[in-house]
């Protein structure tokens, strides 16, 4: 449905899934205006293009009656894709770091709960019920925990709230669920708050994983483990060699640092790798490309799913022929090493850019078939077979 427009004045559209929830249309400026005027909150179902599990909420929850009732009955609510648009601006405001993330705001904007996820019905009727509550929004739970409370499940149900939007809430929270924790075995459901917790090698909570590290070994296989431990390695290096503030990395403290865990091969792999992740950051497409290009070579060195990775990067980013055809030498690589819906799809969409469409052709159909076998959701391939065609 077209945005509708009555002189200089937007008219905020709507568009409804099925009888379910009614999103909003137009700039997040008017649906907030909306609210105010109705006296509702706000539900923002952030999402990304590529991103399964929005997409399923979309296919499968949205359009329910009861799901719809509710949600329309207390909210006024939008769809915004986070990463075009108003999105990223968005998404930098309210700590939107994974999709689907549903923001519940008042009129406004300021954020009073958050939920993370693909949930069922009742479930996401929960979400918004909780959202509704002032005494049992993430506000309230951030009162509680800065008057020191201690109580496990309440400390667990706030690590589950903040994982994803509020770093250093959840850091906070988690720290103070471990150190007042009293077996020494551990749940499944606690790893993973315990090894996200962990942000750099040498802090307080990578030490707690050292501590249950043999109870952890019974249930994350040891290589994961190793990686893992790498990584916080990796992390600790970046935080004595990279300046937030003036984003600026020093290569010379950087090897310095890395000295202390890794070998010099591995500390100039590690230092190229970072080099890349910062001028993607940065948008410095063309210090990506060639460092990309010096890192990958043929890419034969490589595991699939990394070069099928730098490959759909290319494809987004990069309009040089040359470099596309590099691109398309690693997502062809990728595909002979695993061949899987992902890799197959960016193989096609490279052979579209560079104009083989025979080719994209021929991929875009094997994409769509592994696809099916797998049961994943392969809207995107059909759309681009379809724009060939």
């Amino acid at each position: 449905m077209k945005k509708i427009f009555s002189g200089a004045a937007l008219v905020v559209a709507s568009v409804v899934f099925g009888q379910g929830i009614k999103f909003e249309e137009g700039k997040f400026a008017s649906v907030l205006a909306k609210a105010k005027k109705e006296n509702k909150l706000v539900m923002v179902d952030s999402y990304a293009s590529w991103c399964g599990p929005c997409k399923q909420m979309a296919k499968n929850i949205f359009p329910k009656k009861e799901v719809g009732d509710f949600y329309n009955a207390n909210f006024v609510s939008a769809k915004i894709d986070m990463e075009k648009g108003e999105g990223p601006a968005l998404a930098k405001k309210y700590g939107v770091k994974a999709y689907p993330t549903y923001l519940f705001l008042n009129s406004d904007g300021e954020l009073v709960h958050t939920a993370v996820g693909y949930f069922e019905a009742e479930d996401f009727i929960g979400k918004g019920k909780v959202a509704l509550d002032p005494s049992k929004r993430i506000s309230a739970q951030k009162a509680k925990f800065e008057k020191g409370e201690k109580d496990p499940a309440f400390l667990m149900d706030l690590m589950k709230a903040t994982a994803y939007t509020d770093r250093e809430l959840f850091v906070k929270a988690a720290n103070r669920y471990f150190a007042n924790k009293k077996e020494n075995t551990i749940a499944r459901e606690e790893i993973g708050f315990l090894l996200s917790s962990v942000e750099t090698y040498d802090d307080a909570m990578y030490r707690r994983v050292q501590q249950y590290r043999p109870e952890l070994l019974k249930v994350v296989p040891e290589e994961k483990m190793i990686a893992f431990e790498k990584s916080m390695k990796k992390n600790a290096v970046m935080k004595a060699s990279y300046n937030k503030d003036t984003k600026t990395l020093n290569e010379k403290i950087y090897r310095a640092e890395s000295a202390k865990y890794f070998n010099e091969a591995e500390t100039e792999q590690n230092l190229v790798a970072t080099k890349l992740n910062l001028a993607l950051s940065a948008k410095d497409y063309k210090t990506y490309a060639d460092l990309a290009v010096k890192k990958y070579g043929d890419g034969k060195a490589f595991e699939s799913d990394e070069l099928n990775s730098v490959a759909w990067t290319f494809f987004e980013k990069i309009t040089d022929p040359t470099l596309l055809k590099k691109a398309q030498a690693w997502a062809q690589e990728s595909v002979n090493k695993n061949e899987s819906y992902a890799n197959t799809d960016t193989l096609a969409n490279i052979l579209n850019k560079t104009g083989d469409k025979a080719a994209a052709i021929k991929w875009a159909q094997r994409s769509i078939e592994l696809a099916q076998k797998t049961g994943e959701d392969y809207g995107d391939t059909q759309k681009l077979l379809d724009s060939i065609k």
